[in-house]
């Protein structure tokens, strides 16, 4: 048996089942537990652990940086500048919008990301 999402080969025992589709542990917890953006809990958490001089992770530091300096990008802008895919993007992007670092908007009809204190 393999996993839908990476191929990986898997036994009966280490498969799960999500949306109709058979995969392994990783792939499993990659979907069920995917960060999202607008979460309030979150957002109130990271701002406590802020204050404690939390550290941005090496991917979510360089995503920042390439928003200030270009931004607001779209995501496939992003994905291609820093060579990383859509799905870590998002994971990662959802820890900047919770410290309130960086936001989503939309210009032109396009969904963008920007720091979070710019305007639009």
């Amino acid at each position: 048996m393999k996993c839908e999402k990476c191929k990986s080969d898997i036994t009966l025992d280490e498969s799960y089942e999500h949306s109709g589709k058979t995969l392994c542990e990783d792939c499993y917890l990659d979907v069920v537990a995917t960060p999202k953006t607008c979460d309030p809990w979150a957002v109130y958490s990271a701002k406590k652990t802020m204050s404690l001089g939390t550290q941005l992770t090496e991917e979510q530091q360089k995503i920042l940086d390439l928003i200030k300096a270009k931004g607001p990008l779209k995501l496939e802008q992003i994905c291609a500048d820093l060579n990383i895919s859509e799905e870590d993007f998002r994971s990662n992007f959802a820890t900047l919008r919770h410290m309130e670092l960086a936001k989503g908007c939309k210009l032109e009809g396009q969904v963008c990301y920007a720091l979070f204190d710019e305007k639009e």
